[in-house]
Parts: structure tokens; C-alpha cells; sequence
């Protein structure tokens, strides 16, 4: 007897989809979505998504587990971790005073859906913190105006451009996000740019990228033109967001400036007073490479053998 074939395929992605989500037993061992215990705390919710990628990137999981841990160094926060891509109980978002996105985009955001969608969008209506990190601004054509609404830019595939090089900060603006933040160099990282810019995003880093980073024909239009790559924006009800388009190679969050940029942005968003020198960022170096995603490593290059010498064999 033949199975039908599309609910078999349907069948055998969705397997695939859950073991790929599945956490490590260090990851299982890491609390989620456990609620403040006092109202008075500012609750910010950490959405990680699944592993996703090869290792030492994408490491939505580990990368919130650390920014949950430098949250926690400024007082009267209570950070929430939830892990693939969405919480488990939905109530855990109730309150919260920043919602941050470390995930998958485009057609992979986890919270496409359309109930999901609704909810994030009922707490942006009530004026939450939202923060997206990475591919941030890049989600469906259809989806493209209301996150510009949001977020306060979208990338557009017709005109946006990315991939991988390294970037150099070398003017900081002043705004409260940027406390605390110096100038530093991103050592090979993943970035989006050329975005589609709502009027009153404010530029918070900027830097000179490879004149073949521009695979656009806008994006050729400007050569030699600094490129945004994390910007905020107060959006028209007072909410506030903040985006980031780095955050791809895990081991870049030995960056001080970076994850203080980033812990900043979080804080400001959230409505909490910012310290003039920035968020303490504490790190401890084996955090860096603790609750990291199971991925398979990649397979090992194989020689290409010689060729056969005439009447013989390779040399």
C-alpha cells in the first residue's frame, strides 16, 4: 500500500523540525520561562530560537543565556529565558517590559504565524521594548511594512545586501545605548545592510564595507558610504526599539563593546536607566563556551587524488 506522498513529506519535515530544536542535556539543564517573583522587577523575555547553522554560529541559545547573565548585572531586572523560537506557556510575555528576538528570519522567524504575529504585535501596540539581533529586519515581503513599523527599518531582499567581513566602529554617536561603548573592530561576522530606514531611526553604529559586499544596484549606488548596522527608534506610542545586524560568530561576545552595545540597547528599550558607563558586562571566560547548539561539525576536506600517470598509477 503507497503512502500519500505529502502528508509523508509533511510527516518527515516536521520530524526533522524537532530534532533539530532539540536542546543539549546542558541546555535542558539552563531554567526557561520562569516568571518574576516580584512585580517590581522589570521583566525582559529572551527569546532564543533553535540551533540553526553551523557550530560557532547562530548560537541563539548560548548567546541569550549570556545576555540573560549580563541583564542580571544591573539591579531590578529579571531576565526570562525561552528557548526554540517561542514560549512554551505564552503567559510568561505578560508584563514584560522588552521583548528581544535572537533567531532565525525571513521565512524561519518563529513568530510568522499568525497568532503568534498578533501577539507580539498586541505588545508592541502597548508600547513594549522589541529588539531584534542578527538578521533582524529581514522577514516576508508581506510582513516588510508593519516591521519597519516596528522596529524602525526591514531589509528587502530587491535592494538589502549581506554576508561576511569584518567591520570597523571607529564613531560612536552619543545616545544611552552607546554608553560605555568605544570604538572596536568586529573581527569577521556576519551583517545586514541597506536597509529601508522609517523616518526617526536613529543611527547607532556605522562602518565602511568591502566595495563586494554591494550586490545590489542601490546598494552600488553608494559606494564608500558608511553602513548601519544597529540603530534605535522611538516608535510613534512611545515604544522603543533597538536592532543589531552582527551577533552571527558566537565568540565575537568577548567584544566589550559589543555586548555592552547590545546589553545597552536591551536596558533602553525596556525603559531603564542606562548608567553613564554603560551596563556592566562582566564575562567569564567559560561562559563563552558553555550551552552551545549540538550541530554536526563539518565533514573533513578530502585530498583530490593526483591524476594517473600515463600507463601507471597516481602519483
Amino acid at each position: 500500500m503507497k503512502l500519500p506522498i505529502l502528508p509523508t513529506l509533511l510527516a518527515l519535515f516536521a520530524f526533522t523540525l524537532g530534532a533539530r530544536a532539540e536542546l543539549t542535556e546542558e541546555q535542558r539543564r539552563v531554567p526557561l520561562e520562569v516568571d518574576s517573583p516580584d512585580p517590581k522587577l522589570a521583566k525582559i523575555v529572551l527569546i532564543a530560537g533553535s540551533a540553526a547553522n553551523s557550530p560557532g554560529s547562530h548560537e541563539y541559545f548560548a548567546g541569550n543565556v549570556l545576555l540573560r547573565d549580563w541583564l542580571k548585572q544591573t539591579k531590578g531586572v529579571w531576565p526570562v529565558l525561552v528557548a526554540e523560537g517561542w514560549p512554551k506557556n505564552e503567559s510568561i510575555l505578560d508584563g514584560a517590559k522588552a521583548v528581544v528576538v535572537y533567531a532565525d528570519t525571513a521565512e524561519k522567524l518563529p513568530f510568522l504565524e499568525q497568532s503568534r504575529w498578533d501577539h507580539i504585535k498586541r505588545l508592541l501596540d502597548a508600547g513594549t521594548g522589541f529588539v531584534m539581533l542578527h538578521q533582524s529586519a529581514d522577514v516576508p515581503a508581506e510582513r516588510a511594512d508593519e516591521m519597519k513599523s516596528w522596529l524602525g527599518a526591514v531589509w528587502h531582499k530587491e535592494t538589502g545586501c549581506r554576508g561576511h567581513w569584518d567591520m570597523d566602529f571607529n564613531e560612536i554617536p552619543a545616545h544611552a545605548i552607546t554608553r560605555g561603548v568605544t570604538a572596536f573592530h568586529v573581527p569577521f561576522d556576519g551583517w545586514l545592510f541597506n536597509m529601508d530606514f522609517a523616518p526617526g531611526a536613529v543611527p547607532l553604529l556605522a562602518g565602511v564595507v568591502p566595495d563586494k559586499a554591494r550586490t545590489t544596484a542601490d546598494a552600488k549606488a553608494h559606494v564608500g558610504r558608511p553602513e548601519v548596522m544597529a540603530w534605535a527608534y522611538e516608535r510613534p506610542n512611545g515604544g522603543r526599539s533597538f536592532a543589531f545586524t552582527g551577533c552571527h560568530i558566537h565568540r565575537n561576545w568577548s567584544l566589550e563593546s559589543q555586548r555592552r552595545l547590545v546589553t545597552n540597547g536591551v536596558l533602553w528599550t525596556a525603559k531603564i536607566e542606562v548608567p553613564e558607563g554603560g551596563a556592566p558586562v562582566a564575562l567569564y571566560p567559560a561562559t563563552l563556551t558553555a550551552n552551545l547548539d549540538d550541530k554536526p561539525k563539518p565533514a573533513p576536506k578530502t585530498a583530490t587524488p593526483a591524476p594517473a600517470a600515463p600507463g601507471g598509477t597516481a602519483q
